[in-house]
């Protein structure tokens, strides 16, 4: 057990299981934009993919934290993004940069950490990667670059300088390298012009960042004490000293418990300006052979939507949690406050949050959970499985109400087999499983209780 986790004695892994029924949506769809889907149990099943699923409860976290509610307000939270120059040079212009200067100084500072910028004009002020940092990583930073104004702009007009250089002669090589091959092409023989060196290293004799202020920059842009990169962590390659997280959240694929249920759904939209003509039309007859020239809708198409229960799954390592902020470097008396409201808000987001993929188009984010069950373990419990065999609803009767037998059904058998493992903690907002559940727990088979509140999923 490490050091962070030492003053926590509870069971090490939360573990959130959720079944919830959508219909008429499409929270996540392939590069075709059609829904995605996985083959379990020899049946096409609906899946959302964890990573929309991590995205959703980030930033619906992030939101209330920073609107000042829930668990985490006025704690510090993550910013994933690639527009840290962008944000970077605000800052500096609004400590009396010209806008020009402050954005090719953000951009010299952040290469000069290893960062790449975009190749096309679009992308030109944009990193390759997203970097998830502290939000307040841009404003520390121009605040470094102020306080050591002279320094950085020496530096960052000779980088500037030099990566200009750099970039012509790449340039200049590689239009030699075009002229050369279309010689070849039409049965000449190019001149044996010596290849001019280090075209292609040419990044590694820009001048490095002085040792000050690339510390500085690595600092900005460490995970600090954002709770969000603890919680769900972060992996950032282009800078080999700058730390990297593994996220204290495991997230499952979500996938329904029924076979796939898919439909395209054929649209059209209406002109507004067409219509009006038609119905004037209408009030006079002498306009009617124009009125024939705006007859139709304005645009037509499909559009996939899918509906299903699906089952969600995913774990809280409470020490891994710890861990993480105490190397970010959070006071060991704080550690135990903000580990217990991340938990708190990790339950609330898994519970409440959606992707907002259509959200006006389909009202998604309005639905609540059938039932969410959660209980502490000495190692994660994935119940996906009690689903390897779909549910078909002439059969089997509600696809909600069947899972929901199932999912107690298989906590339950656990529980009877391993003592690493606590009784579930069950809420529900559907009449039909509060009645379900009410009969388990008279017939003695509901293997935990019913609770009210999200807080009391987490941890007695």
């Amino acid at each position: 057990m490490t050091t962070a986790s030492a003053a926590f004695t509870g069971e090490q892994y939360l573990s959130l299981h959720l079944l919830e029924t959508m219909v008429a949506v499409l929270p996540v769809r392939d590069e075709n934009g059609m829904p995605k889907a996985i083959s379990l149990g020899g049946d096409l099943r609906t899946m959302i993919t964890s990573q929309s699923r991590r995205r959703a409860e980030r930033t619906y976290s992030r939101t209330r934290a920073n609107t000042g509610d829930g668990p985490l307000a006025g704690h510090t939270m993550g910013l994933r993004t690639r527009e840290w120059a962008k944000i970077t040079a605000a800052e500096l212009e609004a400590q009396g940069w010209d806008k020009e200067g402050a954005l090719a100084t953000a951009k010299a500072v952040l290469s000069g950490v290893g960062l790449k910028f975009g190749d096309k004009p679009n992308t030109a002020d944009l990193t390759k990667v997203l970097l998830f940092a502290p939000e307040s990583a841009g404003k520390v930073l121009a605040a470094k670059l102020v306080e050591h104004r002279e320094a950085v702009v020496e530096w960052s007009s000779e980088y500037v300088a030099a990566q200009t250089a750099a970039a012509e002669k790449k340039a200049k090589a590689a239009a030699k390298r075009r002229a050369q091959a279309k010689i070849r092409k039409e049965g000449g023989v190019p001149a044996d012009e010596p290849q001019e060196t280090g075209s292609e290293d040419a990044d590694e004799k820009l001048p490095a960042l002085p040792k000050d202020l690339r510390a500085a920059v690595l600092t900005a842009l460490a995970p600090g004490d954002a709770i969000d990169i603890a919680l769900y962590g972060r992996f950032l390659a282009e800078i080999a000293d700058s730390p990297n997280v593994d996220g204290a959240i495991q997230t499952a694929h979500a996938f329904t418990v029924q076979p796939a249920e898919h439909i395209d759904d054929f649209y059209s939209a209406a002109d507004d300006a067409k219509l009006d003509r038609r119905n004037h039309s209408r009030a006079n007859a002498l306009d009617y052979l124009d009125a024939a020239e705006d007859s139709g809708a304005g645009m037509t198409g499909y559009q996939s939507l899918v509906s299903g229960t699906f089952y969600r799954h995913a774990v809280l390592d409470r020490y891994k949690l710890r861990a993480n902020l105490k190397a970010a470097g959070m006071a060991a008396e704080k550690i135990e406050a903000a580990a217990a409201a991340a938990e708190l808000e990790v339950v609330d987001a898994f519970v409440n949050s959606q992707p907002r993929a259509k959200t006006n188009s389909t009202a998604s984010t309005g639905s609540l959970p059938k039932l969410v069950m959660a209980f502490d373990g000495k190692r994660p419990f994935n119940y996906g499985l009690a689903f390897e065999n779909a549910i078909f609803e002439e059969n089997d009767g509600p696809a909600s109400l069947e899972a929901t037998r199932r999912l107690l059904a298989q906590h339950a058998l656990v529980t009877r087999k391993r003592d690493d493992i606590t009784p579930a903690r069950l809420l529900t907002y559907d009449l039909a499983v509060e009645r379900l559940l009410a009969e388990e727990a008279k017939n003695g088979t509901l293997p935990g209780s019913e609770v009210n509140t999200i807080e009391e999923l987490t941890r007695p």
